[in-house]
């Protein structure tokens, strides 16, 4: 069985998000969404939150399911025995950054393979840092995320 970790903070998950996860879920024959915990990044949804933001989802996609990591990501890999790891690329800047994380994983575990993946051109300027502000502002940001994930932003910019 061909199985890929696709990892993130998903704060909160995107369209760009879930177009890398469906074409990674064509591929593989299961993939499992790895929410990391990286409280460093000060997240606005907490990981459980951002779990249950997840679930739905996916729902439609049968060979895909998400968990809690936390820890070194290909050791994480290696216990779910996967082959890869996905990660996916909006722009030129994003690349040196995943490449230097993509030799470092092959150099702890030469057995587990990192996929870039590019989402669709018109998912390539969405990032999650920019969605939280657009929502932060009182903005539209219906287009770039799932509607049950636009009803959370504006639960959660109402409250603070």
């Amino acid at each position: 069985m061909r199985t890929a970790i696709y990892p993130g903070s998903f704060d909160p998950l995107t369209n760009g998000h879930l177009d890398v996860l469906q074409r990674a879920a064509k591929l593989f024959d299961r993939v499992v969404v790895a929410v990391a915990e990286n409280e460093g990044k000060n997240p606005l949804f907490s990981l459980n939150e951002r779990l249950a933001l997840m679930k739905p989802a996916i729902a439609h996609l049968r060979n895909v399911n998400v968990e809690i990591f936390s820890g070194l990501l290909v050791e994480y890999a290696a216990g779910q025995k996967a082959q890869a790891i996905v990660r996916g690329l909006r722009a030129v800047s994003d690349f040196e950054f995943e490449f230097q994380l993509a030799l470092m994983n092959r150099n702890l575990n030469e057995k587990i393979e990192t996929i870039f993946m590019m989402p669709k051109d018109t998912y390539t300027f969405i990032s999650s840092r920019i969605i939280k502000e657009i929502a932060r502002l009182g903005g539209d940001v219906s287009p770039f995320v799932p509607p049950h994930v636009e009803a959370s932003l504006k639960q959660k910019f109402r409250r603070h």
